[in-house]
């Protein structure tokens, strides 16, 4: 998965629109798109849409967070319909993935479901808290599939007027940013990046979602459907990148021993073959997608 597109869980007409397209995955949003007053009602909405006919595209969905006394009913409602995935937003941290790990537990018991068959996404940067906690990931729970930052929560957290200047994010931004990936790849799990708000610039776009790639991201949020095709194409890896990682690991297989191998007369070593299996494993969820 490579581009998680965003859908308000009240509106059947942009699910419509959204399952018809290239987003790899679906984040139905019973969070910040929806209020209050109408949180019953998308409920009721995301499981009418939670029960159309499926196709490859995974749809997730993004619950109430934990401290909000409304994750439980959320469950309650789209579980029986077999999301392929829990977005959690303002975790602050393992325990918060632990605890609705054991939630989907039941769920998944209650409901018929394989055990473990639903994928967590945290949304990891969303409050000051929340940034002490992104070391702690690793083995919180199987189902922890992916770390996504934002910098929209954060902000309010922080009380910043602003998170960037000129597209630029300002420094505690781009310290949560940089963390989330750490954190990310420590748990061994997908480092998301945030959704870019720029809306009209797809040249703007492209350009992001390049340098999240670059920086070791693997996938991105988006909330607009014209951003689907630049995010797809940035975590798509290039031919020449994908016949070097070939090379690379068909090189260390050859010589299972080697801690060094020689390939147009540049020594590699066992760190370019661990990126090149990164690199391979983005080829495998491209071609899932």
């Amino acid at each position: 998965m490579r581009s998680f597109l965003f859908v308000p869980g009240d509106s059947a007409r942009k699910f419509e629109k959204a399952r018809g397209g290239n987003a790899d995955a679906l984040i139905i949003d019973l969070e910040d798109s929806v209020s209050v007053e109408a949180k019953e009602t998308a409920r009721i909405a995301t499981r009418t849409m939670l029960e159309t006919a499926r196709t490859a595209q995974k749809w997730f969905v993004r619950v109430n967070a934990l401290d909000t006394g409304m994750t439980l009913s959320d469950l309650a409602a789209v579980m029986p319909l077999r999301p392929d995935g829990i977005v959690l937003p303002k975790c602050a941290g393992a325990a918060d993935v632990e605890k609705l790990a054991s939630y989907l537990d039941a769920f998944e018991a209650a409901s018929g479901l394989e055990h473990g068959s639903t994928r967590i996404v945290a949304v990891a940067t969303e409050t000051a808290e929340s940034i002490f906690g992104l070391s702690g990931y690793k083995n919180a729970s199987p189902r922890l599939w992916g770390l996504m930052w934002g910098a929209e929560d954060l902000a309010a957290s922080l009380g910043a007027t602003e998170n960037s200047t000129d597209g630029v994010y300002s420094e505690p931004f781009r310290l949560a940013r940089n963390l989330c990936l750490m954190g990310a790849a420590a748990a061994g799990v997908v480092a998301i990046d945030t959704v870019c708000t720029t809306i009209g610039d797809l040249a703007y776009v492209e350009a992001e979602a390049n340098a999240a790639r670059r920086d070791g991201f693997a996938a991105k949020a988006v909330i607009h459907p014209s951003h689907v095709d630049p995010v797809n194409a940035a975590f798509t890896p290039k031919p020449d990148e994908v016949a070097w990682a070939q090379r690379v690991i068909a090189a260390f297989a050859d010589d299972p021993q080697a801690g060094v191998v020689k390939i147009d007369g540049k020594m590699i070593d066992k760190p370019h073959e661990r990126a090149a299996r990164k690199i391979m494993a983005m080829v495998n969820r491209a071609a899932a997608a």
